[in-house]
């Protein structure tokens, strides 16, 4: 009797055991199927994408500078890893070349693609962000921008307008222009109506001539047909491929009017601070590059093709006579000072230039020009 209740018991006792051992083993199996499931299953993380509209005052897919937009816009989309694209629309397309800027304050695009000097309508300061007469080369101003005070003075002039700048390219020394008619003095000056923006504009009419401004696409044209009797545009490689050669007879130089100017990149403010950081940090990389792009690509190809203008097309090609830069430059003083007498912005970005360049020219005597002397001993 006793043997039969033991072996009751341990039967109860197994059955249990094997019940608890049982599911124990499932409750495991189970336990790793959904570890394994959830190690099988892709890490997926939605990130907001941003389509965004770039206009320029360029042409369409513009040589250097319209490629240059091109090229900005591809390497965000790149970098971004398709989170930020950007829609180039040359001169015309979606804005007029000039209106650009006023597209982007207004918010009808995020992004732009120009030179500041354009904007003196906006503010007279905008023009010391692009280029000053007898001012500073590429190398300098982006000292001055980047390593000086230049950018946040900048920032502050645009931020009136709900736009944040960027340098995104630059030309490098400028050539003088092409004109029909030879310039020996200043009084050659009178009565030239000239193509050429910003500062050296203000320069020319206290010569006696006429600024015009227009934009690139607008140049040939105006000239060949008499609008304009000169233009200035950039240097031999650019104006090569603009043409010019074919509706003027000289080719000026030194250009003392733009001796490095900064081309740039300006964003709607508040579209700019509603991206995530990441995509700031791209945006303003992509400037960076496109500066260092564009005046390598004309530092690379300017001697080459000055060649071709002068052998295969007969420019002939003049320097500036010593008592004109003199008087031009004089002019040029003049200019500077009764803009900075009637707008206190103005005046506060110039003395920061003034300062900057005092000190940079002072150490460009004992490197650079030193150095350069020694290219034709």
């Amino acid at each position: 009797m006793k043997r039969r209740e033991f072996l009751k018991k341990a039967a109860v006792t197994t059955a249990a055991a094997g019940a608890v051992l049982s599911g124990t083993l499932l409750t495991s199996c189970s336990s790793n199927k959904k570890e394994e499931s959830k190690q099988e299953a892709p890490n997926v993380i939605t990130k907001k994408t941003y389509q965004w509209k770039m206009v320029t005052t360029w042409p369409p897919h513009f040589p250097v500078m319209g490629e240059a937009a091109d090229m900005l816009a591809k390497w965000v989309e790149t970098m971004s890893e398709g989170r930020l694209k950007i829609q180039v629309y040359g001169g015309g397309e979606l804005v007029p070349p000039l209106q650009s800027f006023d597209a982007i304050s207004q918010g009808q695009a995020e992004i732009g693609h120009g030179a500041s000097y354009y904007w003196a309508g906006k503010s007279p300061a905008t023009q010391f962000f692009a280029a000053v007469p007898f001012g500073m080369n590429a190398q300098q101003m982006n000292a001055w921008i980047y390593a000086g005070d230049g950018l946040k003075l900048w920032e502050e002039v645009y931020a009136n307008f709900n736009v944040k700048p960027m340098p995104a390219g630059n030309t490098g020394v400028q050539m003088g222009g092409w004109f029909n008619k030879e310039i020996k003095t200043i009084s050659d000056f009178k009565g030239l109506k000239m193509r050429i923006p910003g500062l050296g504009g203000k320069v020319l009419a206290k010569a006696g001539g006429t600024a015009v401004l227009s934009a690139g696409g607008e140049i040939y044209t105006n000239l060949e047909r008499g609008v304009i009797d000169a233009t200035e545009w950039v240097g031999p490689y650019h104006d090569y491929l603009m043409g010019f050669y074919k509706v003027a007879k000289y080719y000026y130089y030194p250009g003392w009017h733009e001796p490095g100017t900064v081309l740039e990149m300006f964003v709607n403010k508040k579209a700019f601070e509603s991206l995530p950081k990441d995509l700031q940090e791209i945006i303003v990389t992509a400037a960076y590059r496109s500066n260092l792009w564009m005046l390598s690509t004309f530092e690379a190809k300017n001697n080459f093709y000055l060649n071709k203008l002068i052998k295969e097309h007969g420019v002939k090609l003049k320097q500036f006579p010593e008592p004109v830069l003199k008087q031009l430059k004089k002019y040029s003083q003049e200019v500077l000072e009764e803009i900075v007498e009637k707008d206190p912005l103005s005046k506060k970005v110039y003395e920061n230039f003034l300062a900057f360049k005092k000190n940079v020219v002072a150490w460009a005597n004992i490197s650079e020009i030193a150095y350069a002397k020694t290219l034709n001993l």
